[in-house]
């Protein structure tokens, strides 16, 4: 099994030669954001925006606050980052017209959490979502929150909305563990997904169970994992308090955003473009390959809230 190498200076070469990167169609995860500016979204408070003519819109929010520990984190300052992220990604007023764009009552929501246990995706950040989707008026009974049972889960089976959220880490198999791979528990055989450092994990997004559902992709960002070595392989030595959340509807220009990051913190602790274990090609394909979203930085609206201390991007 080939698991190539690739430094974030030759991932960022090869989509910027994708010569129809700009006018690819946003995909499944990719319908329009809102008809708001980003000068309104700056408005709102202390933002940073990266302006791109129709481009994909995706926040950055973080909080200085909001990791007290490496295993302990503030929920309720957590809430805030995604109601701030939510509100600029849609141009909405407040968080609940935000949420009324995403679910509603006559939804079925299903919640795609991550439950690896050296670094979930946290019960704050689960929370924060699912009190956000109850008052946009989903009952409770329509509204679960899973990860590895999602094939037998009864509300995942027949959820008109899912809401991806997964935390950032470097990954054996993928490269980086990703919003995109996030979906990888929606096959009967994830195994099947590993060939070529996990490049086709795009096409679970096309299959009629998953296609068109994703309304919201959360990439944790608070205490994310910058390198790894081995399958199974985790040391906390390698996280570090970021503190941030990257927001968005394109999932692939989420991914692209926290593989910059990611990267970029490598280059500030091993003082050079040092590779991955693994290529994180699997984001760039997405684009290029299989047409999901956008990956080239060039082709997606960064805005950036809150906390600029250490931003890396």
């Amino acid at each position: 099994m080939s698991r190539k190498r690739i430094t974030r200076r030759e991932f960022l070469k090869t989509t910027a030669v994708a010569p129809a990167a700009a006018a690819i169609g946003w995909g499944a995860t990719g319908a329009a954001a809102g008809a708001s500016t980003p000068q309104a979204a700056a408005a709102r408070g202390t933002a940073t925006v990266q302006s791109v003519s129709q481009a994909s819109r995706v926040v950055l929010v973080r909080d200085s606050k909001a990791v007290l520990e490496l295993r302990k984190l503030d929920g309720a300052v957590i809430q805030k980052m995604l109601d701030d992220a939510v509100t600029a990604l849609f141009g909405t007023k407040d968080p609940a017209a935000a949420w009324k764009r995403i679910v509603g009552p006559g939804d079925m929501v299903g919640i795609k959490t991550n439950a690896w246990n050296s670094l979930p995706t946290g019960k704050e950040v689960e929370e924060a979502i699912r009190k956000r989707v109850l008052e946009a008026g989903v009952p409770a009974e329509k509204l679960a929150i899973d990860d590895r049972g999602v094939l037998r889960n009864p509300i995942f089976k027949t959820a008109t909305v899912f809401i991806n959220a997964r935390p950032a880490r470097a990954h054996y198999w993928a490269g980086m563990g990703s919003c995109i791979k996030n979906y990888i528990q929606f096959v009967p055989s994830p195994a099947d997904y590993h060939n070529d450092a996990c490049a086709d994990l795009a096409t679970i997004w096309s299959l009629p169970h998953v296609k068109g559902r994703t309304k919201l992709n959360i990439l944790v960002m608070l205490t994310p994992q910058y390198h790894n070595i081995g399958p199974r392989g985790f040391n906390e030595k390698y996280l570090w308090p970021y503190g941030g959340l990257i927001v968005g509807r394109d999932v692939v220009a989420v991914d692209s955003t926290g593989y910059r990051i990611l990267q970029a913190k490598r280059r500030e602790v091993f003082g050079e473009d040092l590779a991955l274990e693994t290529s994180a090609h699997h984001i760039e394909l997405a684009d290029t390959r299989h047409k999901l979203g956008r990956s080239d930085p060039k082709d997606i609206e960064l805005i950036k809230l809150g906390w600029t201390e250490g931003i890396l991007v």
